[in-house]
């Protein structure tokens, strides 16, 4: 991708985030999943048929996501090369997500710190997929703090690296694969066939960037006087121990890195899930935490950035 592009789209982001009365890539991709479920579902007759209909809908919306953005890129870059650009730009700005991540952590924050707790509750169901009504002020901040280590990757970390490896079109792929993950990527009884190769695909998009993440976390302590050898000591100590085998890697390193505990029951329509405890709570999950979680994850778009630009200034020498 062009170093210029690129940053011009990370600016836009970090600038505005994503309004929502602008026209959004992912809202696309939300209703597109949604209509071709409806369309193949009929055709679902037993657990390889229903796996087969979920592996053709994720391939035909990731499919359409990277060579219909290519091919249309291209032809409006032949008829306007600035139109082009302003599109490029756009597009790739929508695949980023660090100013509306920490401005919704800093809405949680802001009514905590009011001592409205029904509040932040309503703000951190925004970012999260738990049952909020009951959670207390610490399993609300523990609740945001988890958010940011796992979109920090999946929001921001990712798609920089795949604008810089592979530009807007892998971007937009990138975000078709997440987006099928987080609608149909379930292990529930409706979705454990149906989705089960959407939730691969992501688990495979996301290895490199959630490691990537995790390590820019340990250089975003080290640069900021946090506690860069517990981040890096956690990562390594716990992170295989989450389900899933990326978002225990940046969680891990974020809760080294703070000196808290992440992890433990959550609910989800009332049922309980347990998650495996990463880090050691030798601080509490408050308000500051979450602070400081904020603080290193802008610190991690900063360094994600760096670097995507650097890959992009390399590549086109």
């Amino acid at each position: 991708m062009s170093p210029l592009l690129l940053a011009a789209a990370y600016a836009l982001d970090r600038l505005i985030g994503d309004p929502p009365r602008l026209p959004h890539p992912v809202r696309w991709m939300g209703a597109a999943i949604a209509a071709g479920e409806r369309l193949l579902r009929p055709l679902a007759r037993g657990p390889a048929t229903t796996f087969l209909v979920g592996a053709a809908l994720t391939l035909a919306l990731v499919g359409l996501s990277y060579g219909g953005s290519l091919l249309a890129l291209r032809e409006l870059c032949r008829w306007s090369p600035a139109g082009g650009a302003m599109v490029a730009t756009y597009l790739a700005a929508t695949t980023l997500a660090t100013r509306d991540l920490l401005d919704e952590t800093a809405s949680v924050v802001s009514r905590l710190l009011a001592g409205d707790l029904p509040g932040a509750r309503r703000r951190v169901a925004r970012i999260v997929g738990r049952d909020t009504d009951a959670l207390s002020e610490s399993e609300v901040c523990r609740a945001a703090v988890e958010t940011l280590a796992e979109s920090a990757s999946d929001g921001i970390i990712a798609p920089l690296f795949y604008l810089a490896v592979g530009g807007v079109p892998a971007a937009l792929a990138y975000k078709a694969v997440n987006t099928l993950d987080s609608c149909i990527g379930h292990a529930d009884e409706r979705y454990f066939w149906f989705g089960k190769f959407a939730a691969r695909l992501d688990d495979i998009a996301n290895l490199i960037p959630a490691r990537l993440t995790a390590a820019l976390v340990v250089v975003a302590a080290w640069l900021s006087g946090d506690d860069w050898r517990g981040a890096l000591r956690v990562w390594f100590r716990d992170a295989h121990r989450h389900a899933s085998p990326n978002a225990g890697r940046p969680e891990a390193a974020l809760a080294g890195a703070l000196g808290v505990r992440l992890g433990g029951v959550n609910h989800y329509g009332g049922v309980p899930a347990t998650t495996a405890f990463l880090g050691d709570a030798r601080r509490p999950l408050d308000i500051a935490a979450v602070e400081a979680a904020r603080r290193l994850v802008s610190s991690v778009s900063w360094l994600g950035f760096a670097a995507a630009l650097a890959f992009c200034l390399w590549s086109v020498q």
